[in-house]
């Protein structure tokens, strides 16, 4: 191979530590995949949740609920709708970004709103569940739902993931050293 043909392939590839071997642009593709899944899985959820909270207001019960219990109802239903809207935004981007050779932008920034949306998607999950206990049992028993599903997402969305990333850190080092 010639100088000119390795600076050639050096720019053509963006071989990272995580050893693959592609282009930018190959790996905006992949990476952009990966986004997709993700949103449909996000998406199915906050589907079930929303139908659950629009067929509620319905229901002969829905009557019964106090008003902090409307309140927060009202509240969840804004939120899935939030978290519905975000769920589309990287879709709706890349229908306005298509074939502009934008990918690696779309790509920074749908992850950032899919962040987001999980945010969203906690705290829907969170309000719904503590509303159902909190109608079903009563206040005392929803307050203790809200804390354990608080404590259940921190632990499995917040650290779970940094001490999978510490780990495997920890045996990077380790095969290195």
């Amino acid at each position: 191979m010639e100088p000119e043909d390795s600076r050639a392939h050096a720019v053509e590839h963006d071989d990272r530590a995580d050893g693959r071997d592609e282009t930018p642009n190959e790996r905006a593709d992949r990476n952009w995949e990966e986004l997709l899944q993700e949103l449909r899985v996000m998406q199915t959820g906050t589907q079930i949740l929303t139908g659950f909270l629009l067929a509620v207001a319905f229901t002969p019960r829905f009557e019964d609920m106090d008003e902090f219990q409307r309140d927060v109802y009202v509240g969840l239903v804004a939120l899935a709708a939030l978290a519905t809207i975000l769920a589309l935004a990287p879709v709706g981007m890349h229908r306005a970004l298509f074939g502009r050779r934008r990918k690696p932008e779309l790509v920074r920034v749908a992850a950032r709103i899919v962040k987001i949306d999980l945010v969203a998607i906690a705290a829907l999950t969170i309000g719904v569940t503590t509303l159902i206990i909190d109608f079903t049992v009563d206040r005392a028993a929803g307050l203790i739902a809200l804390v354990s599903s608080l404590v259940v997402v921190v632990l499995l969305w917040v650290l779970l993931p940094r001490l999978v990333k510490r780990e495997a850190e920890r045996r990077r080092g380790v095969d290195r050293g």
